[in-house]
C-alpha cells in the first residue's frame, strides 16, 4: 500500500492499467491482417467484405472520439477507461460465437466502441498527472504501447492461432481485457488530490468541466482551420499506417511473393517495432526542441516517399519491404505531434475533446482507407485462390497502394499550409 501512496508511483501504476488496455485495443485493431485467412474462409467474404469488417472497428472508433472527450473531461479516466475495457472485451467474446458475416461485423464493431475510449482517456489522465512539457513525452510513450500491442498482433498473434485456434485465441484476450478493466477501476484517479495524495509539482489542477463549456470549446474547434488540417493529417497518415500494417500488407506479401502468413506477419512485426520506436522517439525529440510543425513536415514527407515504393516498383526486394515496413511504423511517432500541437492551442479544459477531435480523423481515415484499397482490389481478382486467400495481381496491389501514398501527400501537404499560417501569425504579431 505504500507504493500507492507516493504520487509519483502511483502515477505510473494507474498509467500502466490503462496502458495494458491500450496494449489489448491495438492487438484486436490490427488483428485483421493476420486473421483475414481465417475471417475469409469463416464467412466466405470478398476483400472488399474484408476490408469492411476490418473497417466497422474504425468508425465506431472514430465516432466515439468527440462524446469520449467530452466524458474524460467531465467523469475522467477512471470511469470512461474502466466502461472501455468492459464494452470491448465482451465484444470480443461475441466475435468469438459469431457464426455469419453480419454478426462478426457488428461485436467488431463493439470491440471498437469499447476501444474508442482508452487512448483519450489515457491522455486525459496524463494531463492531470504530468507536467505540460512532458505530455508529448507522454503521448509518444502511450502510443508506443500501440506499437507493442500492433507486436503482439503479428507473430505471436499468428502463432497463437495457428495452435489454438483464432476464436480461442480472441476469447483470450477478452478475458485478459476484464481483468485490466478491474486494474483501471482500483488505480487510477482524476488527479493526485482526487486519490488522497499530495500534487505533483508544476501538474495544474484539472476541474470537472461542465457541459456549456464543453460545447463551446467544441464549437471553437469546428470553426478552426488549423483543427481541419491536422484532422486531415491524422486521416490520412494514421489511416494509412492502420491501412497497410493493420490489413492489406501481409496479404500483399502472401500473394505477389508467395509467403505463407506467418512469415509475411514478421513483416508487420518489424512495422510494429517501427511504432514502439518512433513514437516515443519523436515525442521526446519535441519535447527537447520545443518544436511541432517542423519534425512532422519532414517526417511525413519521408512516409510520402517510401509509400510510394509498391506503386513504382511491385514487387521490390524483401529487404526494401522490411525497411518499409519499419519507416512506415516509425512515422507513427511524427503523425502523433498533431495531438500535443492541438492540445497546446486550447486551455487545459479543452484537452480531452480538442485531442479527441483530431484522433477521431485517424480512426475514421483507418475505417475509409482500407475499403478503398479493398474496393480496388476487387477490381484485379485472378480467380485463384492460396492458402484460402483471394489472389490478386501484382499491378492491382500497386494500384491500391498508390491510395494510400496520395493520402500522405495530401497529410504532407496540410502541414505544410499549416506551418505557412503560423508563420503569418507570427509576422502578424
Amino acid at each position: 500500500m505504500g507504493l500507492l501512496r507516493d504520487p509519483t508511483t502511483r502515477r505510473w501504476l494507474g498509467w500502466g492499467s490503462l496502458a495494458v488496455v491500450f496494449l489489448l485495443v491495438n492487438v484486436h485493431r490490427l488483428s485483421t491482417a493476420v486473421l483475414s485467412e481465417q475471417l475469409i474462409d469463416a464467412f466466405g467474404i470478398t476483400a472488399a467484405q474484408l476490408g469492411t469488417l476490418h473497417a466497422s472497428f474504425f468508425v465506431i472508433y472514430a465516432i466515439v472520439q468527440i462524446p469520449t472527450g467530452v466524458l474524460a473531461d467531465r467523469y475522467g479516466a477512471r470511469y470512461v477507461g474502466a466502461a472501455g475495457a468492459v464494452v470491448l472485451s465482451a465484444g470480443a467474446i461475441g466475435f468469438t460465437l459469431s457464426g455469419s458475416y453480419l454478426t462478426a461485423f457488428l461485436f467488431r464493431g463493439a470491440i471498437g466502441l469499447g476501444s474508442g475510449v482508452i487512448f483519450i482517456a489515457t491522455l486525459r489522465f496524463c494531463a492531470s498527472w504530468f507536467r505540460v512539457d512532458e505530455f508529448a513525452t507522454m503521448t509518444g510513450v502511450t502510443t508506443g504501447i500501440a506499437g507493442l500491442g500492433a507486436i503482439f498482433a503479428t507473430v505471436p498473434l499468428a502463432v497463437a492461432i495457428d495452435r489454438v485456434g483464432w476464436r480461442s485465441t480472441v476469447l483470450a484476450l477478452a478475458v485478459a481485457g476484464f481483468l485490466a478493466a478491474a486494474a483501471v477501476f482500483a488505480l487510477v484517479r482524476r488527479s493526485p488530490r482526487d486519490a488522497g495524495l499530495d500534487p505533483i509539482e508544476n501538474v495544474p489542477e484539472q476541474p470537472s468541466i461542465a457541459i456549456d463549456e464543453t460545447a463551446g470549446h467544441l464549437r471553437a474547434l469546428l470553426s478552426d482551420v488549423d483543427q481541419w488540417l491536422l484532422s486531415i493529417v491524422f486521416f490520412s497518415a494514421m489511416g494509412s499506417i492502420l491501412t497497410v500494417i493493420g490489413l492489406w500488407g501481409i496479404p500483399y506479401l502472401v500473394v505477389v511473393y508467395g509467403l505463407d502468413v506467418t512469415t509475411a506477419s514478421s513483416f508487420a512485426l518489424v512495422g510494429a517495432i517501427g511504432m514502439l520506436l518512433g513514437a516515443p522517439a519523436m515525442g521526446r525529440v519535441s519535447d527537447r526542441l520545443s518544436r511541432r510543425l517542423t519534425p512532422m513536415i519532414a517526417g511525413l514527407g519521408l512516409f510520402t516517399l517510401v509509400l510510394a515504393i509498391v506503386p513504382v516498383f511491385g514487387d521490390p526486394p524483401l529487404a526494401v519491404v522490411g525497411a518499409m515496413f519499419f519507416l512506415i511504423g516509425f512515422s507513427l511517432g511524427f503523425v502523433m505531434l498533431a495531438l500535443p500541437i492541438i492540445k497546446e492551442r486550447y486551455p487545459s479544459s479543452a484537452s480531452g475533446v480538442a485531442t479527441a477531435t483530431v484522433n477521431g480523423a485517424g480512426f475514421m481515415g483507418g475505417a475509409v482507407l482500407p475499403t478503398a484499397m479493398g474496393l480496388v482490389l476487387d477490381g484485379y481478382r485472378t480467380g485463384d485462390v492460396v492458402s484460402g486467400a483471394v489472389v490478386y495481381t501484382e499491378f492491382g496491389y500497386r494500384i491500391a497502394f498508390s491510395v494510400t501514398t496520395v493520402a500522405v501527400g495530401l497529410a504532407f501537404c496540410s502541414a505544410v499550409w499549416l506551418a505557412v499560417r503560423e508563420r503569418r501569425r507570427s509576422r502578424g504579431r
